[in-house]
């Protein structure tokens, strides 16, 4: 009887590789990484990883990972903020984060938040928001604006015919521009990491 196939069990030893070092191991490498001794059997993996399309070749014939091969899991339910509820197995369809959170990849910028001015919202200092760049935002959209020479965080909104930037913190005044007020992009989204990276 031949033995199980554990391709998943090796692609997760190698997405767990690339989120560690941020870089492909060499070919000599990929042995050790995955625990195969023979250069045949890798040789197999990696070619059926390549047919299931989580990696590629490169134009100089070097090996590298698709786009699927950073699909993160998608649950078939959704997870209770209050009663307990078996999450059940995982769906088919896994996802790609980019995919959920960015549109336009070439005006899409990450930005660090600072302060707590937007607490009401859900957005905590530390945070990261996923922004797309663009001059222009309708009432009520969250956006990173530059005010009188500074950029903020805050809420578009429209009073009558002037624009102002709200923000979600009763300790914080409505922001009414004395001179100039130019929207640098749209928010999209936003990245939390809890715990402390290893």
């Amino acid at each position: 009887m031949s033995p199980p196939n554990r391709d998943s069990d090796h692609l997760k030893m190698l997405q767990d590789y690339y989120a560690r070092y941020r870089t492909w191991p060499s070919y000599t490498q990929l042995g050790t990484v995955i625990g195969m001794k023979a250069k045949s059997a890798v040789s197999k993996l990696l070619h059926r990883l390549e047919d299931a399309g989580y990696l590629q070749r490169t134009p100089d014939g070097e090996w590298a990972p698709t786009d699927r091969f950073f699909e993160r899991p998608l649950a078939d339910t959704s997870v209770r903020a209050g009663l307990p509820e078996m999450v059940l197995d995982a769906s088919e369809n896994p996802v790609l984060i980019d995919t959920l959170l960015v549109s336009s990849p070439s005006r899409t910028v990450l930005l660090p938040v600072k302060g707590d001015s937007m607490q009401g919202v859900g957005i905590y200092d530390g945070d990261f928001v996923v922004v797309e760049i663009c001059s222009t935002a309708s009432d009520g959209a969250l956006v990173v604006a530059e005010v009188d020479g500074e950029f903020t965080l805050k809420t578009l909104v429209r009073e009558g015919r002037e624009w102002t930037l709200h923000p979600a913190n009763p300790d914080y005044p409505v922001i009414r521009p004395k001179e100039s007020l130019t929207i640098f992009g749209v928010v999209t989204g936003l990245i939390r990491r809890y715990g402390k990276a290893r």
